[in-house]
């Protein structure tokens, strides 16, 4: 295979990102609408994330936080976000840099992305290729694939129908 000189898989990768943060940039300026809320996932040891100690050391690799009912303070810049979640009543402050995520998902409408890679904590490169959730739709390009239905058990054969009479059900 051809050495890929132009980058297509960063270049995914940061277009992607930026399907979450537009996302959280509605979000921030008219608040969550019907059924939509999110699941984020990151990297709790990337450079740049701030969350207090107590969660760091519950969550030493990665940590999720839904936006649903509870949240206060989203601002959304163009490398991080940070909002306000209260952890067993007690509100933390956290900041995340968009390139610390793993995950992104919307349950409401089936939608999510997850993220292979990028920049590590100690600065080195990774794959940097996101992928689909299971479930996902092929799409026409390789890549990443957004996650459009939930996943669905496999089809069973359908078993040979029995005919039966409704003689047999009346009384006499």
């Amino acid at each position: 295979m051809a050495k890929d000189y132009i980058g297509y898989q960063a270049l995914t990768d940061a277009a992607l990102r930026s399907v979450v943060r537009d996302a959280l940039k509605r979000v921030e300026k008219q608040g969550l609408i019907a059924s939509h809320h999110f699941c984020i996932t990151f990297r709790t040891q990337f450079p740049g994330v701030e969350i207090p100690d107590f969660l760091r050391e519950q969550y030493p690799d990665e940590m999720m936080i839904i936006l649903q009912h509870q949240f206060s303070g989203l601002k959304v810049r163009d490398d991080f976000f940070q909002v306000t979640l209260s952890f067993k009543k007690v509100p933390a402050a956290l900041i995340v840099p968009f390139a610390a995520l793993t995950q992104f998902m919307d349950p409401g409408v089936q939608f999510g992305l997850q993220f292979q890679g990028g920049e590590t904590a100690g600065g080195s490169k990774k794959s940097a290729a996101p992928t689909a959730l299971p479930g996902a739709k092929p799409a026409p390009l390789a890549g990443p694939k957004p996650v459009l239905d939930a996943p669905k058990e496999p089809e069973k054969p359908a078993a040979p129908a029995e005919v039966v009479s409704l003689d047999a059900f009346r009384k006499k």
